[in-house]
């Protein structure tokens, strides 16, 4: 009785927050790499907690040490997941309207540039980033920042251009970058057939959330690449519509 006496309505409110945050923050980490993270890092914890209880000295000294560096190596681990949860804060309808339609003209250059450049059977592949961050690919290409146009991304691919072997990188109506190189499949049972664009857009795709779309030189055709499944001689409509669904 004594403990329900000092209850407070503060006290509700209190875990009321807290639970809601938790919540939101799982949330925001689903499908990406930092649950896995997330799930190491609870185990170290209770094994921590283990160690003290049992009174393994050498594993509690050892995991005591990395306690000392713990909050460095969260920061490190989870800076892309933290700096897309701090951008999504306060994120209400009046942004989320505002963010499709950067997306939906992003998705509509992207489209026709393909389309045009599947006509003149000019090589590209374009990367569409998702939940999980790419600068580990993006650091090796050249920085550009600049707003998705198709004249953009026709000039990159084009044969005389410095640009036109690598990857372009979008994110959030942006060519983050270009020229990047991407990790090629090596999934045995991927077709002998496809080149190597086709093999780094699985690739990158068996690795991550993000979405590629591929140009072929040889026959002129657009592929869309997700989940490491490739689906090849797509026309401008179906191109638009699951780039619709799958990003905006």
């Amino acid at each position: 009785m004594y403990l329900f006496n000092d209850f407070r309505w503060q006290d509700v409110l209190d875990i009321l927050i807290v639970g809601f945050v938790v919540y939101r923050l799982l949330l925001l980490i689903q499908g990406t790499r930092a649950v896995s993270m997330l799930i190491g890092l609870i185990v170290l914890a209770a094994t921590y907690q283990g160690a003290r209880y049992f009174e393994l000295y050498t594993v509690n000294w050892v995991l005591d040490s990395i306690g000392n560096v713990i909050l460095i190596l969260v920061v490190v681990v989870f800076q892309h997941d933290i700096r897309r949860m701090l951008t999504r804060v306060g994120t209400g309808p009046f942004f989320g309207r505002m963010h499709r339609l950067v997306q939906g003209q992003a998705i509509e250059e992207i489209t026709r540039a393909s389309v045009l450049l599947a006509g003149r059977r000019i090589g590209a592949i374009f990367v569409l980033q998702r939940e999980v961050g790419l600068n580990e690919y993006v650091e090796g290409g050249t920085r550009l920042d600049a707003q998705i146009t198709k004249e953009l991304l026709l000039s990159i691919f084009l044969p005389a251009s410095p640009l036109h072997d690598g990857a372009v990188v979008l994110h959030q109506g942006r060519v983050v970058a270009a020229g990047c190189l991407l990790p090629l499949t090596t999934n045995p049972n991927v077709s002998k057939a496809l080149g190597t664009r086709h093999r780094a857009a699985i690739g990158l795709t068996e690795e991550t959330d993000a979405i590629a779309v591929v140009v072929s030189e040889e026959e002129g055709k657009i592929s869309l690449v997700r989940e490491g499944r490739i689906t090849r001689d797509v026309d401008a409509g179906v191109l638009r519509s699951t780039l619709q669904q799958l990003v905006a």
